[in-house]
């Protein structure tokens, strides 16, 4: 069971949960005196509202909270970051699913405490028995263990301490890890993961997961994990390199999914593949004008150093691709221009699969978890184009996350293929500390289960 989730307490505090509208028009109070101490606490179900009523022995017996116009998903994050330890049980959803009820919950629950003396009590979730609750404490254990990664810093989270994050999963769910480090790749076909990852004292590694009946579906999941991304030669300013430590927010993605997938008995055939690297500066850092070779067999100009992402997954998407899966997807913290395009809290996702396309967004409707669709826009190949190799790999100063989309899908050969261009973080909010968030993995796997359960 998650450690935000409890299946049974005694005498749980009761949570009430209204939207603005909902709260306004109730003829009855929801306990007693609720109206009454909603009107003297200026309580009205507005966004983030918490109103705390206590029982006749003085302790916390209920809690109103609002949900404003009820249109974000995750509300209830923003009453579960700031409520005491102790068993809580919703009896009024406003309207939630109980899923968005659990997942919202988890996500204000969460604290990132490995280098904190007080490790966090967080209130627990009555959630239902049985398998309903078993897959919310799932999901739920898969994006803390994302968050957790993401918040990782650097030093400890290296390229082969993703490595050992994978083979520790692969031994719980009877999966099969392979990898490929430093020099090695050079001599199996990976050149621009060794280029990017050579200069780090951290020896770059290509790691892959196999797992599941070779007679399912064949599901390959792809994710950048740059453990910190100083720019290259062509290095970031401290302020864009503060948070670095979250450039394998893609990889987080994809191993929290494969947990997922693993964890819930999936009918698939599951392969994953994380090229995890550190960008650093040294004498042996890959310089701009280079030329690269890849495993697809194209040639890459270098133009800038710090657009390492795409390269890496080159690598890794034209070997997905020999696994010729029937559904390839690959997350990435690939472009600022995306943050520029889209803001903080939606992922965009690029496919030319229309009906892959239509899933994912169904999927984040039904869940909550917002994904906007771009385009997949050919003609800007041409920002691509170097007059000495196939590709070079940063465009000009527009539509960069679409180009950077234009170049990946020149090394895939797939059925069906999407690309997730995330933040993996976001400023504070719930009440909260900024840190490590999941951007469209609940979208995605609501999608897999439609698909594939």
């Amino acid at each position: 069971m998650h450690k935000s989730f409890t299946a049974r307490a005694d005498a749980p505090v009761q949570v009430w949960l209204y939207t603005s509208q909902a709260f306004k028009a109730l003829k009855v109070d929801p306990f007693p005196k609720a109206r009454a101490l909603a009107e003297a606490q200026d309580f009205t179900g507005a966004a983030g509202q918490v109103l705390l009523a206590h029982g006749e022995d003085g302790a916390l017996a209920n809690v109103l909270f609002g949900l404003g116009k009820g249109d974000d998903a995750l509300a209830v994050a923003a009453l579960s970051a700031k409520l005491p330890a102790g068993a809580y049980k919703v009896v009024e959803e406003g309207g939630l699913s109980p899923a968005s009820v659990a997942a919202g919950w988890a996500d204000g629950a969460y604290r990132f405490d490995r280098y904190l003396k007080d490790k966090a009590k967080p209130p627990k979730l009555v959630i239902p028995g049985g398998k309903a609750g078993e897959a919310l404490s799932r999901e739920a254990d898969a994006i803390a263990l994302l968050r957790d990664l993401v918040n990782t810093p650097a030093g400890d989270l290296t390229p082969a301490a993703v490595h050992a994050v994978i083979s520790d999963l692969a031994e719980e769910f009877g999966a099969t890890v392979s990898v490929v480090v430093g020099d090695d790749l050079i001599d199996q076909n990976y050149p621009m993961i060794h280029a990017v990852g050579r200069a780090a004292k951290a020896k770059p590694r290509f790691v892959e997961l196999e797992w599941g009946n070779p007679k399912h579906p064949k599901l390959a999941l792809v994710g950048k994990g740059v453990t910190f991304d100083s720019g290259g030669l062509d290095i970031k300013p401290s302020s864009g390199m503060r948070i670095m430590k979250k450039d394998m927010g893609g990889s987080a993605h994809v191993i929290a999914l494969s947990r997922l997938v693993m964890a819930s008995g999936l009918p698939v055939h599951l392969k994953l593949y994380v090229p995890t690297v550190e960008n650093a500066i040294s004498g042996d850092s890959f310089r701009p004008g280079d030329i690269l070779s890849s495993r697809k067999g194209l040639t890459v100009e270098i133009d800038n150093t710090d657009a390492e992402g795409r390269l890496i997954l080159a690598d890794a998407l034209a070997r997905a691709c020999e696994f010729e899966p029937d559904l390839l997807l690959d997350f990435a913290t690939l472009t600022g221009a995306a943050r520029v395009a889209l803001g903080a809290d939606l992922a965009p996702v690029y496919s030319d699969d229309e009906q892959l396309a239509a899933d994912v967004l169904a999927g984040a409707a039904a869940s909550g978890d917002p994904v906007w669709r771009m385009p997949l826009w050919d003609p800007y190949l041409s920002e691509l184009k170097s007059p000495i190799a196939d590709l070079v790999n940063s465009g000009s100063a527009f539509a960069g996350s679409i180009t950077a989309a234009v170049f990946l899908k020149q090394f895939v050969d797939a059925k069906s293929w999407a690309h997730f261009d995330v933040w993996a973080w976001r400023k504070g909010k719930y009440g909260r500390p900024e840190g490590a968030a999941a951007c469209g993995l609940r979208a995605v796997w609501h999608m897999l289960q439609a698909r594939y359960g």
